[in-house]
Formats: structure tokens, C-alpha cells, sequence
């Protein structure tokens, strides 16, 4: 793949988050639901396939990405496409779960916007870091992100590692929707004591 070809995904992934993720997961969070989301984008027009967000309120397995798969298999067969031939976003690096999940769904990929140290630090949900630890040995989130399964693609930095003037014209909308999801992340931190989930 080019970086030509990435950097197109990696702004058509940008858009994604702003404009489908976001709204839903801005409802959600209202609802009490953590921020996470994700797509299914086809790779031949990077059309959207699907979009989703968390709702663990509902059942403490619904994260973003499960969501997202769930929406996914419940279109019809006729019209779905195979997951070899769609790129899986997600807005935050998943969880060893959702890793588990996207790998039997059958996706090749991932892209995600926020990593697992931003989700600590800046969201302060410390669980993938701690679990990837705890139940895993997996330490500071060093799981293989290359390989026989899929190859996870971290949007920042593909977008980082390209020219200064090819990378100068996604600066605003990375910074607005690091603020939006800021905004999210404060909304969320002020319910998350009475909404029950189990890892809030």
C-alpha cells in the first residue's frame, strides 16, 4: 500500500469519526454509555458500511467495536459485504476483546484514532492497559500488532509519518475531534459513577 493510498484512508477515516461515529456515540454518552465507537468501510470506494457506538447499559459486552460487528452481521447476507474486503475503525485501540472479536469476524485490519495510553490518561479508563497486564502478561499494550490475523493501523501516526505539507491539512480535524471526544470524556466522567457499568 502507497502512502498516497493511506493517507487517502487515513482522511477518509477522520471523516468517519466526525461526522457517523461521533453523533451516535454523543447520544450514547448521554444515556450514560462509555465513548467508544466504530465503522466497517469498504476498501474498493471506502463507502461506510456500518457505524456504531457503546452501549454498555445495556450489556457490559457491548463495547463500541461489538457493536459495531453486531450491526454489521445483522444486514442482510445478500448485500454484506465480506469482511476481507472492509476496513474495521475503531475510534479507540481495542480492548483485548474486541481484538478477539474483529480477529473472529475475520477482518485483516484495523485503524484506530486513540491509543491505549490516550484512553488511561486522557479518558481515564485504564482496563485495556490493565487487562492486556493482569490476564494476559502484556505489558504497556506491546501485543503483535502484525500478525497472521491482521495489521492494526494507528491513524495519527500514518497521517504523522507523511510529508509536513501533505500532513498540515488534516491538523484541524484531528484537533477538533480530539476536542469533541474531550467533551464526550466529561460528560461520561460526570455519570459514570451511577450507571452501573461493571469496569466504568
Amino acid at each position: 500500500m502507497d502512502q498516497n493510498n493511506e493517507l487517502d484512508i487515513a482522511k477518509r477515516m477522520l471523516d468517519v469519526i466526525e461526522g457517523d461515529i461521533h453523533p451516535i456515540t454523543q447520544m450514547a454518552v448521554e444515556k450514560g454509555n462509555k465513548v467508544f465507537g466504530g465503522a466497517v468501510i469498504k476498501k474498493y470506494d471506502l463507502t461506510l458500511v456500518v457505524a456504531d457506538t457503546n452501549k454498555e447499559i445495556e450489556n457490559p459486552l457491548n463495547h463500541g467495536e461489538i457493536s459495531t460487528l453486531n450491526s454489521f452481521f445483522e444486514l442482510p447476507k445478500k448485500g454484506r459485504p465480506k469482511t476481507s474486503d472492509c476496513y474495521f475503525l475503531s475510534t479507540h485501540e481495542p480492548c483485548s476483546m474486541c481484538l478477539s472479536a474483529i480477529t473472529w469476524a475475520g477482518f485483516d485490519n484495523f485503524y484506530y484514532f486513540f491509543s491505549y495510553s490516550d484512553t488511561k490518561d486522557k479518558f481515564d479508563i485504564p482496563y485495556d492497559l490493565k487487562i492486556l497486564e493482569k490476564v494476559f502478561d502484556v505489558q504497556d499494550g506491546n501485543y503483535i500488532g502484525t500478525n497472521i490475523f491482521w495489521k492494526k493501523n494507528n491513524i495519527i501516526e500514518i497521517i504523522t509519518k507523511s510529508t509536513k505539507d501533505k500532513s498540515y491539512t488534516y491538523s484541524d480535524q484531528i484537533s477538533r475531534i480530539i476536542d469533541l471526544y474531550d467533551s464526550l470524556s466529561n460528560t461520561y466522567q460526570l455519570s459514570k459513577k451511577s450507571n452501573k457499568i461493571p469496569l466504568p
